[in-house]
């Protein structure tokens, strides 16, 4: 059912949900997964687009946290490589693994000997063993245009890699599947409460100003880094410390920074392990960690200092690359909700934890990992419903992700497109390749048949929806996409049903959006 349809059918039919989910981000999705397969009335709401936030600019790991272990996060660790395992099991094509290479230089921390002692631990933990050494040849072969100076080897290692939006709609089709409403561009805005105790909720239509209640006992808040927001209206609970952390990266052309792994180097600077790995036929480098002063409200963007961090770690790792800024097609920027005990540590020492609580029928989450969102999910769920009724969620081996049927690979698609296809789309799959559009836009990955599907099927509102979520053509083409936007409007516009006048604004609004935060920044190089 489309968005405007299931708003107005909430607005008339005044239906009562067993749980009101608030936040479209991986955790609300993974929330509205458990709790519509557990047989629960659920409805989502989130206030912009579904992982709009920290979300769709991960830095796309599913790992283990090899770095939570080294700080002696053992339970974090464990839980991580748990999760990480199950999700390439489960959704190959969408979370699959990616090998990582350290290089070992000399008289640089940490050494080889210690490294493998920790992947010993990694490995052993996961339950499958995936770390080699590698001599300076074998480095060099894995990486070619290493810095090949003082380079002793290099230790090699697997975790994984994900497009972090497309996890978010995946898991959120899956809840559909099961009978969950799950609405963008919706805000949550005053509890209702009857005797102290959540009775309903006060929703509001950002897109034309409409609002609506709807009754719950039990809202699960899972906003992220807005998590204090619906928090403050708890009557009794301890109020959330949340630390907004930016974590920035860069994108550039995989011919300019060719890397078929994730190559990994602590930072001169701060001793902060910094990547550069494939993703979406790009190299990706990131990230940084720091505090995040802006308005929330408005998309966080990489700063000029950032940028130099993360070209000064590239020049490092591949002196004879030559990357220079013009060789970078876009940034992108998610602030990470870390809750905080106030202490004043360093940004990269924060915990990664995730941290609950509850407040007669609400339920705040804030901190946690793309990993491990399913597991969050069911400690909320089982926290809101109390000891008493916590016995409906389904058995904790149930599955997230419902396998597609063995459909035979179109002629047309390639085997890598057609794994990646399965692992976005689930289900789906057999249908969207029944369109007859299968050619890939502008040589990129990515299909003229998904940009329709996403069009008709994935609530597309604005165009910054369209190409920086359900597809990522606005960061992997020059310019946002810029010089593609005609084709784009040919082909998606009477799909969006959208006028001549309300495409020129959003082509407008988006450019603006992209150069705001998602170009590279003015400023010294």
């Amino acid at each position: 059912m489309a968005r405007k349809e299931s708003l107005a059918d909430l607005a008339t039919a005044n239906p009562e949900f067993d749980v009101v989910v608030v936040g479209g981000g991986i955790t609300g999705a993974g929330v509205a997964r458990e709790a519509a397969g557990s047989g629960l009335r659920t409805l989502l709401v989130e206030q912009k687009d579904f992982a709009w936030g920290t979300s769709s600019r991960s830095s796309k790991m599913v790992h283990g946290g090899l770095r939570y272990l080294g700080s002696g996060h053992l339970r974090l660790a464990r839980e991580s490589l748990a999760e990480r395992q199950r999700l390439m099991q489960e959704a190959p094509g969408l979370v699959d693994p990616l090998p990582f290479v350290m290089p070992h230089f000399r008289k640089t921390f940490p050494g080889p000997k210690l490294f493998q002692l920790l992947l010993g631990i990694y490995d052993r933990i996961a339950g499958v063993r995936t770390r080699r050494y590698l001599n300076h040849q074998e480095a060099l072969q894995w990486v070619p245009g290493l810095d090949p100076e003082d380079l002793n080897g290099a230790s090699l290692f697997m975790d994984g890699v994900t497009d972090d939006s497309r996890l978010v709609l995946r898991v959120l089709d899956e809840a559909r599947r099961d009978g969950a409403i799950c609405l963008n561009y919706t805000e949550a805005r005053t509890l209702r409460r009857n005797a102290g105790r959540i009775s309903g909720i006060e929703l509001v239509d950002t897109e034309d100003g409409h609002t609506l209640t709807v009754r719950t006992p039990l809202v699960i808040n899972a906003t992220g880094a807005w998590a204090s927001t619906l928090q403050q209206q708890a009557s009794t609970s301890e109020p959330l410390h949340i630390r907004p952390l930016r974590g920035s990266h860069l994108v550039v052309p995989w011919r300019r920074l060719p890397v078929s792994c994730a190559v990994s180097l602590l930072h001169p600077d701060d001793r902060r392990p910094v990547f550069a790995f494939p993703w979406a036929g790009m190299t990706v480098l990131g990230t940084t960690d720091l505090d995040h002063q802006g308005d929330m409200n408005i998309e966080p963007g990489i700063s000029p200092d950032e940028v130099n961090y993360l070209m000064a770690i590239a020049g490092r790792l591949f002196p004879s690359s030559g990357l220079d800024r013009n060789d970078i097609v876009s940034t992108w920027a998610g602030v990470r909700p870390v809750v905080t005990d106030g202490s004043g540590k360093a940004a990269s020492k924060e915990s990664r934890e995730h941290v609950l609580l509850e407040d007669n029928g609400l339920v705040s989450i804030a901190g946690g990992k793309l990993t491990t969102f399913r597991r969050v999910a069911r400690e909320a769920l089982e926290m809101g419903l109390g000891e008493h009724r916590r016995h409906l969620l389904r058995p904790d081996a149930s599955p997230v992700f419902t396998r597609p049927s063995p459909t035979n690979r179109p002629a047309r698609i390639s085997f890598l497109t057609w794994q990646r296809l399965r692992g976005w789309y689930g289900a789906n799959v057999e249908t969207l390749v029944e369109a007859d559009n299968l050619a890939s836009v502008a040589h990129t990955e990515v299909l003229w048949a998904e940009l329709a599907w996403a069009c008709q099927r994935e609530q597309v509102v604005h165009l910054d929806d369209l190409l920086l979520r359900r597809s990522r053509l606005g960061l992997v083409l020059p310019g946002g996409a810029a010089e593609i936007l005609p084709a784009i409007r040919r082909y998606c516009q009477p799909l969006l049903g959208w006028s001549d006048q309300q495409w020129q604004q959003e082509e407008k609004r988006y450019l603006k959006l992209y150069k705001q935060a998602y170009s590279v920044p003015e400023g010294d190089a």
